[in-house]
């Protein structure tokens, strides 16, 4: 099957460009992400050490400064920039208005899993306009489409806790931190699971352990 899309035709407002999603791509992570004015974030700063992904990304227009373990450099329509090592922090911002940059990477020698990040891109905006049954409703779909179910565990915790659903929060916190125990600090310091703090069961759940309260 031949596929035959522009990238104006899946931007959205947002300057996000989901190619991988809007192609089913399943081989490989593939996005590009566009800014209306310079200045503007390009690629999120992140790094790649839970995926273990390289990254290629090319500039297809204009300008934008990267980042790369601080190092910071411009690169102009036609640059391509490999980065391969998953711990190396990295970003890119646009120096011109219409700057578009396409990113792929997947991880060597495995087979490739989309990542929950493209359900939790749609997710926050909806925690911080208060449309909680919303965001419940993207994530709880999301959980049999992603094999990485950490996050959208810890962000169901999140927005169950905003709708007073104790027990349901508590319970996809501990999944979430059981999954991944780093995420017990990101939880201490979370506005959002304030209304559970008080709960018996937070300090179990904030250890990844079910509570026998």
């Amino acid at each position: 099957m031949v596929q035959v899309e522009h990238l104006e035709s899946l931007r959205r407002p947002d300057g996000w460009i989901p190619i991988r999603q809007a192609l089913g791509v399943r081989a490989f992570g593939v996005n590009a992400w566009s800014a209306d004015e310079p200045g503007a974030e390009l690629i999120p700063q992140h790094e790649e050490s839970a995926t273990s992904h390289e990254e290629l990304y090319m500039v297809l227009s204009g300008r934008a400064e990267f980042s790369v373990n601080g190092e910071r450099f411009e690169a102009g329509e036609g640059t391509i920039v490999l980065i391969d090592d998953p711990g190396a922090m990295r970003g890119a911002v646009a120096l011109e208005a219409g700057t578009t940059v396409l990113s792929a990477g997947a991880t060597p020698g495995a087979a490739f899993a989309p990542r929950s990040w493209e359900v939790n891109r749609d997710v926050f905006p909806l925690l911080d306009d208060g449309r909680f049954a919303e965001a419940r409703q993207l994530l709880t779909d999301a959980l049999g489409r992603y094999p990485e179910k950490a996050e959208l565990w810890f962000n169901l915790a999140c927005t169950e806790a905003q709708m007073g659903e104790r027990d349901a929060a508590l319970e996809h916190l501990t999944a979430a931190v059981a999954a991944r125990p780093e995420l017990a600090a990101e939880a201490a310091g979370d506005t959002e699971l304030a209304p559970i703090r008080d709960d018996p069961r937070w300090p179990d759940a904030l250890a990844g352990r079910p509570s026998s309260t």
